[in-house]
């Protein structure tokens, strides 16, 4: 690949998703849409590109989407924000709260969302509140997988017992599925964050954005940002990934400890 049509490449991705592909990685795109050029039968990269921006590919941006997007995750990953969460959850009830809504933003192929799920129904059980986890991913292939909600033996390792056994399914084939009481409280839908404001409607007690703004330059992140103040409940919990920070954006969420943001109580 080119220097020129890696820029080309970078240049329609960041239009279409906000990702900023660092200079360097020609030959990582290179790789992941072989499969895509082979699938189309096209005579090269450039090929495929043209596709991409013409009327007739439109369908294809999305699969192009799916493939060069990172979707590592795993269960219970970065655990202190979870131990957070419940505390969190439990001091609004506490205070008389009778229902917790929260987004996952960031929800790849579901193992954030339905730890979340686990948590949650943990943390509140028999305390009369009702809780709904919205979850949302640019990518369709990792929506579909985690609406299948099924993940093998070692995805699911890092499960405690006591919540496996509450909340998993065995399957015949060595695979496990989410329970299905708790995949009911989970909604999946499809969201592009590079482009708000956004179409869902507050407000959200917590709204977890992990490991995905680093793939985002300033801009596209001072929009993000400006719409979770939008959609965050006063003393409301905007966290992010331990590696990130909110340096450069201009915003009034105040930083509570690193990675976690609070949006202050009008006064």
């Amino acid at each position: 690949m080119t220097p020129a049509l890696f820029q080309r490449f970078r240049d329609f991705v960041h239009g279409q998703a906000g990702i900023d592909l660092p200079v360097g990685k020609d030959g990582l795109v290179s790789a992941r849409i072989a499969g895509r050029v082979r699938a189309l039968s096209l005579p090269s990269e450039e090929a495929y590109l043209e596709h991409l921006l013409a009327p007739q590919g439109r369908d294809e941006v999305s699969a192009f989407i799916d493939v060069i997007s990172t979707n590592f995750t795993h269960f219970f990953r970065e655990a202190k924000h979870f131990d957070l969460l419940r505390r969190f959850v439990r001091d609004l009830t506490a205070a008389g709260r009778s229902e917790v809504r929260v987004w996952c933003a960031a929800s790849s192929s579901g193992e954030e969302p339905y730890t979340l799920a686990m948590v949650l129904d943990d943390a509140l059980s028999g305390r009369g509140v009702t809780w709904r986890v919205l979850a949302t991913d640019i990518s369709t292939r990792m929506l579909e997988r985690a609406t299948a909600a099924t993940y093998d033996a070692a995805q699911l390792e890092p499960v405690p017992p006591a919540y496996a056994r509450r909340y998993l399914v065995p399957g015949p084939d060595g695979r496990s599925s989410i329970a299905p009481a708790l995949r009911a409280r989970v909604s999946f839908g499809r969201l592009n964050l590079s482009r708000p404001p956004f179409p869902m409607r507050g407000p959200f007690d917590v709204i977890f954005c992990r490991n995905v703004m680093i793939y985002f330059d300033t801009a596209i992140r001072q929009g993000l940002v400006q719409d979770v103040e939008r959609l965050l409940a006063p003393g409301g919990l905007f966290i992010v990934g331990h590696t990130e920070t909110l340096t450069g954006v201009k915003t009034q969420l105040e930083c509570a400890e690193p990675s976690v943001y609070v949006k202050p109580r009008t006064r």
